[in-house]
């Protein structure tokens, strides 16, 4: 459960998407991800995703530069294991990807939320 201050910032965040987040939340939000639905900037414990499908329990990152920098490095291990302890995956995209490729990013996400769910599921809502 996320406590006060993280449910505080995350509404902070989604009023600042960066492009890239912008731009890939256009195509969550518009079910160009099958009908599998994504919250943004959404809360889990200490920490914020940017994008979370609940009943695939995955968490997308976009990355930017600074994801290079040693620090960063470390936190982003620290933090997706923190996540994979309480079986979310986390699927972590270069900005840059997103902003080159979104179509084959589209298509990548929907690849992993259907490899989350049972074969013969329907697509949920998420």
């Amino acid at each position: 459960m996320a406590d006060g201050l993280s449910f505080t910032r995350a509404k902070a965040f989604r009023k600042a998407l960066t492009p890239p987040e912008f731009r890939l939340w256009q195509a969550l939000r518009r079910d160009q991800v099958g009908k599998f639905k994504f919250r943004r900037q959404h809360p889990i414990g200490p920490y914020i995703l940017d994008f979370y499908c609940a009943a695939a329990k995955l968490a997308i990152e976009v990355d930017g530069a600074v994801h290079n920098e040693p620090d960063q490095i470390a936190h982003d291990r620290r933090r997706t294991a923190w996540l994979h302890g309480r079986g979310v995956r986390v699927v972590r995209l270069s900005a840059s990807s997103v902003m080159r490729e979104r179509a084959a990013v589209i298509d990548f996400i929907y690849d992993v939320v259907r490899s989350r769910l049972p074969p013969e599921s329907p697509p949920p809502d998420c």
